[in-house]
């Protein structure tokens, strides 16, 4: 885990890219009908403004409340995995509605149905958000950025 403010903005960047860059093709296929090669490469016109939103929000909202709503389930002398799982399942818990809504208002088209495709889109976000960030894009960052940290002393 991130030791410094430079590490922590790093890691920060890296798993906001690997979250929003999945969570956008995957919207993308669910309004396509499907997912296509293609998707990969449209996904970078969206992520080009969503990823510096989920940056900011998760590096100076987010991360803070995430780790105080963590701490009411886990104990700082708790297993380091349980008090890591507690801390991104808390993560996930604030940024999908948050990330939902300003995608809706970007991207979805809604005008007065504004409310209705955002809690739908909240709800079809949540499991795919949930799961990527427990067994893939969380411990893939982490393993990531541990190996660069071994290679960096």
């Amino acid at each position: 885990m991130p030791k410094s403010k430079v590490q922590n903005v790093l890691f920060t960047i890296v798993m906001a890219f690997v979250m929003v860059y999945a969570l956008v093709c995957y919207n993308i296929a669910l309004d396509k009908g499907g997912m296509s090669n293609e998707i990969f490469l449209i996904a970078f016109h969206e992520i080009v403004i969503m990823l510096p939103v989920a940056f900011v929000l998760e590096f100076f909202i987010v991360e803070k409340s995430a780790t105080k709503l963590a701490f009411r389930i886990v104990t700082p002398q708790d297993r380091p995995i349980f008090i890591t799982l507690a801390i991104s399942s808390m993560i996930v818990c604030i940024m999908c509605p948050i990330m939902s809504f300003i995608a809706t208002l970007l991207f979805a088209h809604a005008g007065n149905q504004l409310i209705a495709v955002w809690i739908q889109k909240t709800f079809m976000n949540f499991p795919v958000a949930f799961f990527w960030q427990i067994f893939i894009a969380g411990p893939l960052v982490r393993n990531l950025f541990g190996f660069f940290n071994k290679k960096s002393k």
